[in-house]
């Protein structure tokens, strides 16, 4: 039996940027975490109301990190979470035997699911997407699985058809989403196709307007944001649950105001070429917690760009402060 169902997949969905000490851009660098920061960050964002933790995405940056520098956040962030709040974390690596053995240190840490890219060497079709999770799931059947929609990342969108392979996965409960702004019917599709057994969590500039249409099936959202302050994704939350689409659509409106510089040229695409290195700079203005340096080879960046995360930190940073001092429902 899994821990968790698509049910329970609800509110504010963070992910987790894996703090790094000094030095962690050179080559030779090792232990690099810093571990007393990832305590206070997922402390402070559990204590804040956060309802659930995703870990070592891309900004999290589990293609730089080493198996002993995951495996020692992860279990800062599981002993400070103290089951407060689900914590999946992620075990994306280039093949199916490494994610399975990766997973079994992560469950023996106690981590309460899986946050799974698949394997991206070579792009998969839709029989070995399937058989990816399918196997994960009979190697680990009492873990369940968020899985990583990310065009960019693993060569391609995952299709409705292949959501509907995925939803004959029990443990498989949520997808990382786009949502119905940036994918319009192909959300519909892919809701369509999960037939509610995977909560689809669009992105939280998106939320108030996928919810009004489901709002049903889209109860939950992600966000990386969480991490420079997450009191307007809270408020967001609230609005959202209490269908007072007005003001869910308003503060839906600033968070995408905030975060319009975080895209060169209004291009996702270019932010996916440094997307680690872009969301460093926005942490970093925004003052929330240190990140500290990325890690090689991911180490340079056009300046431009790094401007942009900047002021996407600086302009979050005023938002968090504009809605901190008012309290959410949780």
């Amino acid at each position: 039996m899994t821990r968790y169902t698509a049910d329970d997949i609800r509110g504010l969905v963070a992910i987790l940027p894996t703090p790094a000490l000094p030095g962690a851009d050179r080559w030779d660098a090792r232990d690099t975490v810093d571990l007393a920061e990832t305590e206070r960050l997922t402390d402070a964002l559990v204590e804040a109301g956060v309802d659930i933790l995703l870990t070592n995405g891309t900004f999290g940056e589990g293609a730089s990190l080493t198996l002993d520098e995951v495996l020692a956040f992860n279990d800062t962030v599981i002993r400070t979470v103290r089951g407060r709040v689900p914590v999946f974390t992620g075990a994306t690596t280039l093949n199916t035997r490494d994610t399975i053995e990766r997973g079994r240190k992560l469950a023996d840490l106690g981590a309460d699911g899986l946050f799974l890219g698949r394997p991206m060497w070579v792009a998969l079709d839709e029989d070995q997407i399937v058989e990816f999770h399918r196997s994960i799931a009979e190697a680990l059947p009492g873990l369940s699985q968020v899985a990583y929609d990310n065009p960019s990342a693993f060569k391609g969108k995952i299709a409705h058809t292949t959501y509907a392979g995925l939803a004959r996965i029990p443990q498989l409960v949520a997808a990382k989403h786009m949502g119905y702004g940036a994918m319009g019917e192909r959300y519909v599709k892919d809701l369509e196709a999960v037939d509610g057994r995977i909560r689809l969590l669009p992105l939280a500039e998106d939320w108030a307007t996928t919810a009004r249409r489901f709002p049903v099936e889209t109860v939950a959202c992600w966000s990386g944001d969480g991490a420079c302050g997450p009191a307007p994704l809270l408020h967001l939350r609230d609005a959202v649950f209490a269908k007072d689409w007005a003001r869910a659509t308003h503060i839906q409106g600033e968070i995408a105001e905030a975060t319009k510089p975080l895209f060169p040229d209004g291009s996702f695409e270019e932010f996916s070429k440094y997307n680690i290195q872009i969301d460093r700079a926005e942490f970093e203005a925004a003052g929330y917690f240190t990140p500290g340096p990325t890690r090689p080879p991911y180490t340079t960046c056009p300046e431009a760009y790094l401007e942009g995360g900047r002021e996407c930190g600086r302009r979050w940073a005023r938002l968090h402060q504009a809605y901190a001092d008012s309290p959410t429902t949780g």
